[in-house]
Formats: structure tokens, sequence, C-alpha cells
């Protein structure tokens, strides 16, 4: 840590500039830069954050010499402001504000009008010849200071002036007279008193080491630390201490404060935005007290002010390269400017300014396409709750995981048959279940959204849902299902009931609240083709690019993922076309067979059914590379569960129920994601996997007779050794080969492998020199690298956040230390074995910004996502090359 502590900013210069963020925070380093601009800046000093982390490392104790450094700085803003702090003549006033290195707006705290007590308030009155001025600065001062450093219920002060107004039969503060005034500052000063049990400070310094305790301490207030754990706001020192002189927009009728920015930050239009009060403190703007004034007023109001500010904020822009947030205060037609930083906006917002700012010549692509955050432009691709809602208010009910972006409204159902059948009749229904299976999908596609109690990021109703763009929130632990009824949140919930779920969040609303549907302009059309250029520029393993292929499972899947922008299929599950129920009566008769030929005659009707639906998806991908792995899951998730499915099941098979039934429950294993599945099916029932190539070398070679561009993958799953290629592949090749034979074709087909098992990894030497590509299935290797248990992890996972036994949710981000480790030797004995390995990723982390990134820096060639998160992934990717390439 550094020997200097305080930083001051006036008097024609500063001790700092933007650059030193890290140290003075993002506020005290914009303070810093303004000054050093010639910028109207009330002068002051900056405590460093490097305080802030010593505080807390040290037990709240400050580091040696800090007191002496805050002193000096005082002594110094005194001897520039001919005042003293507190003094009873002409007392010099400071504000104590908060300010990180990354903007963390209202999550910290502040204290106006410091310095106020009983001699200042009368020194004060007489020298600025305003009394009403100076018993309305005390009285805020009280109160922000009683609420932020003495703990006393901010509601109490608001309840005094209430009841003021009221005896006067007004509305407003700025009605209240000075002897009004003076009489809540008596109010005040008793409220402080029965609350903190002590008479409120009157010694200027007890009140800024009071302040100054009360904002270090604010960097670990419960509303900071949430702030940080949702914005992934990480490795910051603390927050830093800004101490300066006060301007005060309460003098009178020539006085104001405001909030401003350089560009419209809900849409992005370059034209001046924001908000001000005349005769107002800042607090007062966002309180609500009063209704400020659109901006653009104060051109007729005070054109002088109005030119001055057009001026600054299109400097600050033109410097900082970014749209600009600014607080300014004028004081008896004076302008001053308290804060700049780079705005918070919208997703359409970013993008248009980025664009824009680009064609203005401010930045050029590489620039504005770092500028754009990944979930900035996940906002523009699904629907959201209208921020103008209240949403954070009584309606929220309970929260789960962010399975499937996007927000929903409907009424409540319990189960897919009901789903289907209020949506005949007209109805928005959201899916509430426990968990789903296969057997729901008729209700899951005609439900605005889903809800289940049980179940992780990459169960079926999450997976699902990614696939077909609907949202989602899983593992709720708050709800629970019982019959027609659901108690969400401690509220008991009937069929036909309105809730709300934002499936980006995985926040759970009570009621109907409103919607908003982005729409996808030229603006961000032109923005993702600046990300595809530079992803094109980069070469990987010797192969040109880093692309974004999408998981796929339907020609429907295939078709969107194709319009928004996707190179290819990643992964095509083909489990998940036998969800369709044409398909699943056959699949369930082939997988309760006794014998290899009642297997092979089931497996003889769903050959076309697959072969149909490749075909669908080759033709949507035109001529792109569509991976399709072969059947993944274990059988008995495709086993009837109801009794209903059951009795289906044995009339379709002619036996009895009674019959059926041993033969289902001898499908059911005790541990199913390590059993009877993937490649093993091959080994123990080759027919399938047979069938399965077949219909994929028959569509190819459909496609090839009709002219339609294809390039066909096979992806063969769960491998754990060399052998179960070495068995499989060879058969793999003959069917393909006779096929193309048979249909007087020619067309390479790859056949490679995912890399999922922890022991795939560890030979991919030798697994490489039977594959030609591997795709990392990072669902399945971070289950079995973790011993974690993907739908189950969200019962503890939590608290192993909550507590940093781990930083992220392995499910969600990808755990490079150990994950990470084991792709890391697979690609490294992969590429070693073959130098043109083909290497992608297509677990649910593929659409995972910090993945992505972490896939470009191991030298994958591309990654795959769902559809609806292609667009991101393409700007993530972007990023990463940028940002990894020197």
């Amino acid at each position: 840590m550094s020997d200097k502590h305080v930083y001051f900013f006036g008097g024609g210069g500063a001790e700092g500039d933007a650059g030193m963020k890290e140290t003075l925070g993002g506020k005290g380093a914009n303070l810093a830069e303004m000054t050093n601009l010639g910028i109207p800046v009330p002068p002051g000093f900056t405590i460093s954050t490097d305080v802030c982390a010593a505080y807390y490392e040290n037990e709240q104790r400050y580091p040696a010499g800090i007191t002496d450094e805050v002193l000096a700085a005082l002594s110094r803003l005194e001897s520039l402001m001919g005042k003293k702090l507190g003094d009873s003549d002409d007392p010099l006033l400071v504000s104590v504000r908060s300010g990180a290195a990354v903007s963390m707006p209202g999550m910290m705290d502040t204290i106006l009008n410091l310095g106020m007590n009983d001699k200042a308030v009368e020194g004060l009155a007489r020298k600025t010849g305003n009394s009403r001025f100076a018993w309305d600065a005390y009285r805020r001062f009280i109160q922000m200071y009683g609420d932020v450093v003495m703990g006393v219920n901010s509601e109490l002060f608001e309840e005094a002036i209430a009841a003021v107004k009221k005896a006067k039969k007004i509305e407003l503060d700025t009605d209240l007279d000075e002897k009004d005034l003076a009489k809540l500052v008596g109010e005040y000063k008793k409220i402080v008193k029965k609350a903190a049990k002590t008479d409120f400070p009157q010694e200027p310094g007890e009140q800024l080491w009071g302040a100054i305790n009360a904002v270090f301490g604010s960097w670990m207030n419960e509303r900071a630390i949430k702030y940080r754990q949702l914005n992934e706001i990480k490795n910051l020192k603390g927050t830093a201490v800004n101490v300066q002189s006060m301007v005060f927009g309460n003098f009178g009728d020539d006085s104001g404060t405001g909030v401003c920015f350089s560009r419209d930050p809900s849409t992005g239009e370059n034209e001046f935005y924001g908000e001000y009060l005349m005769n107002a403190q800042g607090e007062d703007v966002v309180a609500g007290i009063r209704t400020p004034e659109k901006i653009a007023t104060l051109a007729k109001r005070n054109p002088v002010i109005y030119g001055q500010l057009v001026d600054i904020k299109n400097n600050l822009e033109k410097h900082f390269r970014d749209m600009q947030d600014m607080e300014f205060t004028v004081q008896q037609g004076t302008l001053f400017l308290l804060q700049t930083r780079n705005g918070k906006r919208t997703g359409a917002a970013a993008v248009k300014c980025a664009v824009d700012m680009v064609a203005e010549g401010l930045i050029d692509r590489k620039t504005a396409v770092l500028r754009v955050s990944p979930a900035l432009l996940d906002q523009l691709l699904h629907p959201m709750i209208d921020p103008r809602a209240g949403k954070n208010t009584a309606s929220f009910l309970t929260a789960g995981l962010n399975a499937s972006p996007g927000a929903a409204c409907g009424r409540i159902v319990f189960t897919a048959a009901e789903a289907e059948e209020w949506h005949k009749r007209g109805e928005k229904v959201l899916l509430v279940r426990k968990d789903t299976s296969p057997e729901d999908i008729g209700g899951m596609v005609v439900s605005e959204g889903i809800l289940t109690s049980t179940g992780g990021m990459t169960s079926h109703a999450a997976v699902v849902a990614r696939g077909m763009g609907t949202p989602c929130v899983a593992g709720a632990k708050g709800v629970s299902v019982q019959g027609k009824k659901a108690v969400i949140g401690g509220k008991t919930f009937k069929e036909g009931d309105w809730i709300t779920i934002d499936g980006s969040t995985g926040n759970v609303y009570g009621g109907r609240l409103p919607l908003v549907t982005p729409k996808i302009s030229r603006d961000m059309n032109t923005f993702l083709s600046w990300c595809d250029a530079i992803r094109a520029e980069s070469v990987r393993g010797g192969i040109s690019g880093f692309a974004v292929r999408a998981n796929a499972d339907q020609p429907a899947d295939a078709a969107r993922a194709f319009e928004f922008g996707a190179e290819g299929v990643g992964l095509c599950r083909t489990e998940h076309m036998f969800f369709d129920k044409k398909k699943l009566i056959h699949f369930r008769a082939m997988i309760v067979a006794d014998t290899q030929k009642e297997r092979e005659a089931a497996l003889r009707k769903i050959l076309p059914l697959q072969k149909k639906d490749f075909f669908g998806i080759f033709t949507a991908m035109e001529g792109r590379p569509v991976t399709i792995r072969l059947l993944d899951p274990p059988l008995h998730e495709f086993v009837p569960h109801t009794k209903e499915e059951i009795r289906e099941l044995a009339e379709h098979l002619k036996v009895t129920v009674k019959d059926l039934g041993p033969k289902i429950e001898k499908l059911r294993e005790a541990n199913p994601m390590l059993g009877h599945r993937g490649c093993r099916l091959a080994v123990t029932y080759p027919e399938i996997y047979n069938m399965q190539v077949e219909a994929i070398a028959l569509a190819a070679a459909d496609c090839v007779k009709r002219q339609i561009p294809v390039d066909p993958e096979i992806m063969i799953p769960i491998v754990s050794d060399t052998r179960e290629l070495a068995l499989i592949r060879p058969a793999a090749e003959r069917i393909i080969s006779r096929v193309l034979d048979a249909a007087g074709v020619s067309l390479g087909i790859k056949i490679g492998t995912m890399i999922e098992v922890p022991r795939a990894a560890l030979l991919a030497g030798a697994i490489a020199g039977h594959a030609d590509f591997f795709s990392f299935g990072t669902n399945d290797l971070t289950q079995m690298t973790f011993a974690f248990s993907r739908d189950d992890a969200a019962s503890f996972l939590p608290a192993y956040l909550e507590k940093n036994v781990l930083d992220t949710d392995p499910f969600k981000s990808i755990d490079e230390d150990g994950v990470g480790s084991l792709i890391g030797i697979a690609v490294e004995k992969g590429r070693g074995a073959k130098p043109d390995l083909k290497l992608g990723i297509c677990g649910e982390h593929g659409g995972d910004p910090a993945t992505i990134d972490f896939c470009f820096r191991t030298g994958l060639n591309y990654v795959s996502c769902s559809p609806f998160r292609v667009p991101l992934a393409r700007l993530a990717g972007a990023q990463a090359v940028i940002n990894n390439t020197k």
C-alpha cells in the first residue's frame, strides 16, 4: 500500500486523474480529472480505497498516519475556501460520499452539509442573509447524519416534517419558512436523543470522522454486498471517501440541482437528457417529493447556465469517449459539476451508442464491441418486466435459478395437459411443477414460462426451455406444489391465478406484471457484424475463426439459430427428437423390448422419422456443419411413469400392464447418470446407434441428391476408453459407406467424440487417433469432476457461494481450476496427437461469457449454445479475441 492515503483536488489542479480509479474510486478519479480539465468542481480531497482495504484487514482500525493526512487536507481545503469547518461566523460545510472503482449507484452512503451545528447555522444565516436556507441545510444534515451515522430510522424524521406540513396545511417542503425549519431542527435533535441515546454531535471533527467511518462501513452493508453479488463485482479493494466543499442548490430560485446524461440512457439517442429542480439539494431530485423538470426547459429558464452545461457535457463525452452521467448544482447563478461517470444504459442504448460513436469517429469498432456487455445485449433478445412496474416491492415472492432468460406472465396450471387445454381456450398459461419430464413437452411448448421447485441449470425443464426460448425459473426452493395448489414464497396460489417469472434473474412475482418486448434494430445487426469480423480473424489449431454454433434438436430450432447468426449446429441431441409423441411410443417399445429382433422392429419405425428430422436440420443450416450426438441419456428417462402412459404402451405392444411392469422396473438404475447410457448402449445394443447413423447418412445423401449443401458430423457420447471408439467407429463407417454407395453420392461425414468423462480427458491423445473432432460436454464433465449431481446441487450450492467455498456456480460458468485443467490437458494431448484436431464446447457453458473467454484462451475452435444465446456468444467471442490477442 502506498504511503500516500489522501489526494487533494482543487485550486487549479488535482493530485490524481481518471487513470487512478483503483486508488481513488470512480468518483474521486473523475473529480480529479474534471479539475485538471478546468471544469468548475467544488474542491475537496479523496481518502483512497487502500485505506478501506486496510480498515477491514485490521479489524476496522485505520492505518498509521491517516488522521494527520486527513487533517492536513482539511486545512488545505479551509485555506483555499477561506472558511473553517463548523465556524460560527462563516462555516465551511462539506459533503462526504463513497466511490468504488466500479460504480454502485445508491448502494453506499452519502452525507451532505457536514460541519453544521447550533453555532454554524447562525453564522451561515448571517453570512448569506438567508436564514431559511441555513435552517433548511441544518435539518437536512441532522436527518442524513442521524440516519447514516447514528442509525436513527429515517421514517421518524419524515413523520416529524409531515406533521409540521399538515399543521400548516401545506404540501411542499419549500413552503416551510425559517421558523418552521428551526422548529424542525429542535424536533430532529429530540428524535436523535431518544433513538440514539445521545445528543446530536456539535464538534465538526467528530462529525467528520463519524461520516468517514460510516462511508467505509457502508462498503459491507447488506445492499452493497448484494449489489456486488448480483453484478459479479469482485476483487475491489473497497470504497474511497470523497470529502468535498458544499455548493447549494437550495439558496433560492436562482439555485438548483440536477442529474443529466449526454445521451438518452434508455434509447441511446444523441439527445441531452436529464432532470433538475430549482431551489433544491441533490436528494430532492431522486426522493420524489417534488416533480423534477426536464433538462430542456432549463434553456428557457436560464439559457446561460444551460449553454454552459451543454458545453461541459460535450467536452466530457469527447474526453471520456463515452456517454456521461453527470450531477450538477447551480448556486446563485454559478454552475458546478459534482460528478461524472460513464452512464449506465439499457441494452438498446448500449448498442446504439456504440454504433453511433463509431460513425462519429469517437471510438473504433473494437472499442465499441468492448463497450457492450453480453448481459446488456441479452436484454434485446427476450421480453423483460417493465422497469417501471415496481417489481421489487410487495409483489416479489421467491427466487430460484435463472434457467432460461426472459420474463413471462401467465395463469398457473399444474400439468402439461391442463396447459394445452387452457391454451386452446386462448389463455396465457404458466406451467408450475415440481419438475418436468419428456411427457410434458406439449404443455411446455404452449406455456408462456415454466417454474419448477426442483432441478438445476441442466435439468429437463431448463434445457428444453432454453432450446425453445421459453423463460424458466428452476429449483425454486420457495415453491411447493400440492395438487391443484402451490405455495410460493409463503403465499398460496390456485390454478388460474396470475404470476410473473423473470428467467433472467430467477425471481418470481405475484400477479400480472407488465412486460416489454425489445426489438432487434439495424444497429444491432451492424454491431454483431463487427463481432463476427473480429472472431473471423483468429486462428486456432490451423483452423480460421472462433465460431459460434447452436444447440438445436429440431428443424425449427436450427432455423431460429440460423436467424440469430449461428455458424452451424454444435449439438443436436437426438434423444430430444423422441419427445414428440409420434416417436415416443415407438422408442418406448424399443427400450422395453426383450430381444434384438423386437428392438430392430421398433427402430425401423423410428428410422424414417429421425431421417426427416435430420433432413430438416441440414436444410435449415444451408451447408453449415451439423454435429449430431447419438443417443446419450439413460433409457429409464423414457420409460412411462403414469398409469395412463403404462396402459398406452401396453396396448401398443399388445401385452398386459402386469406383464409390462417388470420390464419397466428392470430398466431402473441406482445411479443412472453413471449407468447404462451413451456409447455403452452401442456396446450392448449396437442396433440403436446403427439405426441413427443410417438415418443421418440417408438424410445427408438425400440432401446431396437435391443439391442441398450439407456438412454432417456424428458425435459419440460418454466415451471413457479408446477401445469404445475403436469398436463403434468402424461399424458407423460401414453403414455410411453402404448408404452413400447405394445412393450413388460422395460425401465426407466426420466422426468425433464428446470429452465429458475425466478419464477421456486424460486419455485424449490416444482417443484423438479415432476421432475427427472433440466436443467438450461440460455439463457431465463438471458433474463427474465435482461429484455434484447437477439436478440436486441447487440444494447446497447457494450455501457454497454465500460462504465463499466457491466463487461461482460451476454449472453456470466453467471451473477453470478443476474442469478447466482437464480441458486443457485434453487440448494439449489431443492436438499433440493430431495438430489439426477441431475442438469445441457444447455444454450449457457455451453461452456463458466467462466460459467463452476461457474457451478462446484454451485453443477451442467454436462454442455452441442455445439458439437465443447465439447473439450473446457472438459478442462474447469477439470480446475474447480482443482481450486475449496482442
